[in-house]
């Protein structure tokens, strides 16, 4: 089957995804249409094909664990000069998002992996472009807010040419709601003042 390149996200929402998207583009970074905006939660990491439905079920087991939480944006950050990566801010959120790419990655799992960085969750606005473009990315967005509730997240697969796509989503909460225990039709129930 060989191998793929997958990545697991939370998507920025409609109307705040396509903005934030077509700026990223418009400070001359060439992958911003191939990348839908997203909050990492597991880094680009080759896989063997064959892995992936064990992916998913580990997936889904996270998701089932999580619960809904508020994702604020506001304003924006650099990783350089470590990183050529201009961002903007996760400022609610960010506690939920470093416990769900920690599950992701937990070492029982199929995507056990180290990262190079440590995680900070953030939405990248500029990458790997020149120097003033940085500047004017981190200038324009200085300014920058959005929020929603978060209730899942995605994996994704890169494609031959370079392109995300959305294989799956998994939304927080239980998958199977536990029958709730009910009691003896002739049973008496207490009746309270």
């Amino acid at each position: 089957m060989g191998t793929v390149t997958i990545g697991v996200s939370i998507a920025v929402p409609e109307p705040h995804g396509s903005l934030l998207q077509e700026l990223r583009a418009g400070f001359g970074d060439a992958a911003a249409h191939g990348i839908p905006t997203h909050v990492t939660l597991l880094p680009p990491t080759e896989v063997d094909a064959s892995e992936l439905p064990a992916i998913e079920a580990h997936l889904t087991g996270v998701a089932a664990a999580g619960r809904p939480f508020p994702m604020r944006l506001s304003g924006t950050g650099t990783f350089r000069p470590l990183s050529p990566v201009v961002y903007v801010q996760v400022v609610e959120g960010a506690e939920a998002c470093a416990w769900l790419q920690k599950k992701v990655r937990d070492d029982s799992g199929p995507v056990a992996r180290e990262l190079v960085f440590p995680y900070h969750p953030h939405v990248t606005v500029a990458h790997g472009i020149d120097e003033a473009a940085m500047d004017r990315a981190y200038e324009e967005l200085a300014d920058y807010a959005a929020e929603w509730p978060c209730t899942g997240f995605a994996l994704y697969e890169q494609g031959a040419d370079g392109v995300w796509r959305k294989l799956r989503e998994f939304t927080f909460g239980r998958a199977v709601v536990p029958p709730q225990a009910s009691a003896p039709e002739d049973a008496t129930l207490p009746v309270t003042p």
